[in-house]
């Protein structure tokens, strides 16, 4: 039988999240968290001169995303964190562990968090 290769081969839980310095975010009347992406590099530069396109991607998160990052102080690990969720949310988070895994995952793979190990 053939290993599959896009398992989580990480604890997410066991980890401290940690947000990027360089990323600047705001908070609207509603409650959405916006993050602003620079737009850094050779091609984007390149991109913004030839085809106007914007020197700052702007990233909207989701009602239960707002609610948890301005929780990441990068001393509470998930654990906590989806202790928190979970009491202001309810059921209307489930499956609590498994979406907070999945949302701490696409933040690491863009670089807006850092997951340093739970000591």
């Amino acid at each position: 039988m053939k290993n599959k290769e896009n398992v989580i081969d990480k604890n997410y839980l066991e980890f401290i999240p940690e947000r990027n310095t360089l990323l600047t975010w705001k908070t609207d009347k509603k409650g959405i968290v916006t993050l602003d992406v620079e737009n850094t590099g050779f091609f984007n530069r390149l991109a913004q001169k030839c085809f106007n396109r914007p020197k700052y991607t702007h990233v909207h998160l989701d009602k239960l995303g707002s609610f948890v990052w301005p929780l990441i102080d990068g001393k509470k690990n998930i654990i906590e964190l989806g202790k928190e969720v979970d009491a202001h949310f309810g059921e209307e988070a489930a499956p609590l562990y498994e979406r907070l895994a999945k949302f701490f995952q696409v933040l690491e793979s863009y670089h807006f968090i850092k997951l340093n190990k739970d000591v």
